[in-house]
């Protein structure tokens, strides 16, 4: 089990720009050092956004049009030459795969979380 962070208070949480997203794009990303993907993502900011996201244990076509939690407001990240612009958020299984968050019914691409 993980310890739990230190404190943050609510202002902390309020500077992220968290919101849902739909796949719309997935790449390969052979470049990357740990086994990646280009994933294109819309957000509802008038353009796709783009993520190294470590989720190979998912087939390409099935996370196409599926909704996503992603952080929108970090800084890029220059990741073997191809610039992450959000984080799709995910949590460990017990088998180590990355499982991508959503929301359990449809919501608006671009609805903030809160």
């Amino acid at each position: 089990m993980t310890a739990l962070k230190p404190q943050a208070n609510y202002d902390d949480f309020a500077r992220l720009d968290i919101r849902i997203g739909e796949v719309v794009d997935v790449q390969p990303f052979p470049r990357a050092r740990n086994p990646s993907y280009k994933v294109g993502v819309d957000v509802g900011a008038d353009r796709i956004m783009w993520s190294s996201a470590q989720i190979t244990n998912y087939e390409p076509a099935s996370l196409l049009g599926s909704l996503v939690v992603c952080v929108c407001n970090f800084a890029p990240k220059n990741i073997a030459g191809f610039t992450s612009e959000l984080l799709i958020l995910g949590a460990k299984d017990a088998d180590g795969n990355v499982i991508v968050l959503g929301p359990r019914s449809d919501v608006a691409i671009g609805e903030p979380v809160f």
